[in-house]
């Protein structure tokens, strides 16, 4: 708690209403347009409700419910909601990807609450992309702001065995293309395995992504690991405003509590929970929007020898409710307190240190079968892996705790595809030249490349290798993987082939080793043999591209750095726009 609280006069939206001028007229003769009252708004906080709600976006299919809690929780506490919808990030309906409009929704968060007369904000999202997008727009306005997870949908069974989105949807397109499963049982899982709002309910990139924040400090304590479909979900929205409140008057904004030890904090739950590759990428791109300038290097320094604590799809064998009802991400954290940093603040006004002694003290779940602790963790191999090596310059990831122990380090012949429409075309032909040792590499799949970064990684195993009994294979590529997905994937390759790295160099039948624990991936030729491909070398030709696509294209950095914007990247004292 501060010392002095904000006055009224303080406030950012008095800037809009309080002036006894032409302009603030309008300001006010257009709020009581829509049927408030003066009172209503010239005396209380005006706060942002920034929804990512679509009829599109299953993730966030019941926000537009829980936004009214969070109104509710709001005028609880005397401030006054505005609902500011915003780019709705689903996955898988949004194509080419949804990576390419997260720097998208980064500029709309930050553009809303800068352009309007908003004095605090409640973030509401959740699915893969949203989270980051909407803390990156968020940290660069640097107003007072809660984040609001959708939270993860309900758990699922098929012939008894839990299944979980994404993980197992791999699983069984596996077996069906293996021809193990039916086709009427295969078209069955489509309305079962994902059976109600919210995101998925592995540990994927959304839950991986809004643990990380909660880490960091920027929700309500425990709140990320609720279930959507769950009434705590509800009360946790209406919480949320009511606090959002109490943060406007203090001037708890980002800048006050968001430093290098709390991206840390994100960053040991990040390991601990056995989490997406892609946290790496979001997270340097938050970090940096918040004037701490992190390093892959970084993240593997902090998550050294920090094992998999959670049971959870991918990596383990539950689900986000099992997680939940064994204490969530608090449960989680309080195992880790030896390498946590207890004296960040959280958006609640408290340490994470009081904030875990709070959850210690209640009835705290025991269930050390989702969440372990660390002297018998679900695995002791690394959530991930940083490689470099001439192959990767700037840095490459992999998940080790989804990997095959056997592949960490591996030699074999590359087999390579330029595009993912040539792999689609001749991965599964009878006649392919391949076995179990080959790598499978797939480049063209990067920021500028593919545009956009898809979720390509997870290459497919070839079909006769399927039938074979074949269920992973190392592969490389300058794409993501879906953090829901497992395999002996190496992604993120930097820099990526359209920027002239050394992967577009390589050519099938070239010798290519990987060895995780010495965080190598090297491609076996002489220094002078790549200095002659080089050489002839040409960039392929960029696809014709207008509006914002081309902006992202010019101006996206690589993975290693964020694939944020150059322009965007790193932070700078807000402007408040002129008033006239």
């Amino acid at each position: 708690m501060p010392d002095k609280l904000k006055q009224l006069a303080d406030l950012r939206s008095q800037r809009w209403l309080a002036p006894d001028d032409m302009r603030s007229f309008a300001h006010r003769q257009r709020l009581q347009q829509m049927g408030l009252r003066r009172e209503e708004f010239m005396t209380r906080p005006v706060i942002g409700i920034v929804n990512t709600w679509s009829d599109l976006s299953p993730c966030h299919a019941h926000m537009r419910e829980r936004a009214e809690a969070v109104k509710r929780g709001i005028l609880m506490a005397g401030g006054m909601p505005f609902e500011l919808p915003a780019m709705s990030l689903g996955e898988v309906m949004v194509k080419p990807t949804t990576m390419i409009y997260r720097n998208l929704l980064a500029i709309e968060t930050e553009e809303l609450l800068r352009s309007l007369p908003i004095d605090g904000a409640v973030l509401m999202g959740g699915c893969d992309k949203t989270t980051p997008g909407l803390l990156m727009g968020a940290l660069s306005a640097d107003l007072p702001c809660i984040f609001v997870p959708a939270g993860p949908m309900l758990s699922d069974r098929h012939r008894g065995q839990v299944v979980g989105a994404g993980t197992h949807t791999k699983k069984f397109w596996d077996e069906y293309v293996a021809g193990n499963l039916e086709q009427p049982e295969w078209i069955s899982l489509e309305a079962r395995m994902t059976r109600a709002p919210g995101t998925c309910n592995t540990m994927g990139t959304a839950s991986t992504m809004t643990s990380i924040v909660e880490a960091m400090g920027f929700t309500l304590p425990g709140a990320t690991s609720i279930p959507a479909m769950d009434s705590a979900h509800t009360r946790m929205c209406s919480a949320s405003g009511e606090r959002i409140v109490g943060m406007v008057w203090e001037d708890l904004k980002p800048s006050r509590f968001f430093i290098r030890a709390a991206v840390e904090n994100g960053i040991v739950a990040y390991m601990a929970l056995g989490g997406s590759t892609n946290a790496a990428i979001h997270t340097i791109a938050i970090a940096g929007r918040g004037n701490v300038d992190l390093t892959l290097d970084e993240i593997a320094r902090v998550g050294a020898n920090i094992p998999v604590l959670a049971d959870v799809f991918p990596s383990g064998a539950r689900l986000m409710e099992d997680f939940y009802y064994a204490g969530g991400l608090p449960a989680l954290l309080s195992e880790l307190k030896p390498r946590l940093s207890l004296d960040c603040m959280s958006v609640n006004g408290k340490t994470l240190g009081d904030n875990l002694a709070a959850f210690e003290a209640g009835q705290r779940p025991q269930n050390e079968d989702a969440i372990r602790p660390l002297n018998n963790p679900v695995t002791e191999g690394a959530a991930l892996g940083v490689l470099r090596g001439n192959l990767a310059p700037s840095g490459a990831v992999i998940k080790p705790s989804a990997a095959s122990p056997h592949l960490l380090k591996h030699r074999g012949r590359a087999l390579v595809f330029d595009s993912i429409a040539e792999m689609n075309a001749q991965i599964h032909a009878p006649d392919l030249d391949v076995d179990a040792d080959t790598v499978l590499v797939l480049r063209g799949g990067g920021p500028i490349g593919a545009p956009g970064m898809p979720e390509w990684g997870n290459l497919p195993i070839p079909k006769k290798l399927l039938a074979a009994g074949v269920r992973d294979m190392l592969r490389i590529s300058d794409a993501r993987m879906s953090g829901t997905h497992y395999g002996t994937c190496v992604l993120h390759v930097a820099p990526e082939a359209a920027a002239g790295g050394p992967l577009a160099l390589i050519r099938t039948g070239d010798i290519i080793e990987l060895d995780v624990e010495a965080g190598r991936l090297d491609v076996l030729l002489s220094v002078e043999e790549l200095a002659s491909r080089r050489e002839s070398w040409r960039a392929p030709p960029k696809a014709r591209q207008r509006g914002y696509i081309r902006l992202y294209v010019d101006h996206v950095t690589q993975a290693d750095k964020g694939c944020d914007f150059d322009f965007l990247a790193g932070f700078e004292e807000p402007v408040e726009p002129p008033i006239f």
